[in-house]
């Protein structure tokens, strides 16, 4: 039995009130296996459940921690930065619930919810080679209950391409800019509408851009306002904090 089903039964028998079980449900830190401390009652708290980070983790840590967040009743699951060998491995042990992006280094295990935000989360890029990074922000937010509409490969260089998708801009509830080189999208996007936009600047670019520090230092300094700046090639923090604007 589960500590969270020992503790609905309490509520149910009398033994505990309504009030302390919510406050143990909140408190109770995390489930130890070892190797991995996994916040099982992180949806709980934040109101999603903790991600998996994949790239440091062998196929059986990834699955060992699928699997302990899965049996204290956590039906799905995202995992980010795993590549296609590490994948195809875990897919084997957790069986058809998994599904694997290989374009996003992104897996996820169980259904993609019905989206239950406000409004549409716009994904934009500068290039087309910036597509895998927008991708992990558009399943991300996707796996977190938000409907996502992408625009890609409208960057500066032709900013006609940009300006004539004004109407999709302004109607979106959160913008997330994805772009490299000088970074200057999140900037003119960031004038174009009056909506939240979150810049993602990643490693594309010749030598002085210095693996996307470029794009990151452009857009901290964004003259436009209401534009923030998550790191270099995150993905999954814009497409984490999009879909929470889009449920506020």
């Amino acid at each position: 039995m589960t500590d969270t089903r020992k503790i609905l039964e309490e509520v149910r028998d009398g033994r505990v009130s309504v009030d302390e079980a919510l406050v143990r449900l909140k408190t109770k830190p995390f489930e130890d296996i070892g190797f991995a401390k996994v916040d099982i009652h992180r949806s709980i708290r934040q109101g999603a459940a903790e991600v998996i980070y994949g790239e440091s983790k062998t196929p059986e840590q990834i699955c060992s921690v699928v699997e302990t967040l899965k049996g204290n009743g956590c039906d799905r699951v995202l995992i980010t930065r795993i590549d296609a060998e590490k994948a195809e491995e875990a897919g084997r042990r957790l069986g058809t619930d998994f599904e694997y992006f290989p374009e996003a280094r992104l897996a996820t295990v169980g259904e993609f919810p019905e989206p239950d935000g406000k409004g549409t989360v716009l994904v934009v890029t500068g290039g087309t080679s910036d597509i895998p990074v927008a991708r992990e922000a558009e399943i991300t937010a996707r796996f977190h209950g938000n409907r996502v509409e992408s625009i890609y490969d409208v960057g500066v260089a032709g900013i006609h391409r940009l300006l004539s998708y004004s109407d999709k801009i302004m109607e979106a509830t959160v913008v997330v800019a994805v772009a490299g080189m000088e970074g200057a999208l999140a900037s003119v996007l960031g004038g174009l509408t009056d909506r939240p936009v979150i810049a993602v600047p990643t490693s594309v670019g010749y030598g002085t851009s210095f693996g996307g520090l470029t794009a990151l230092l452009s857009m901290l300094n964004s003259c436009a306002s209401g534009v923030s700046v998550v790191n270099i090639d995150n993905g999954f923090g814009a497409g984490y904090l999009a879909g929470m604007i889009n449920h506020t």
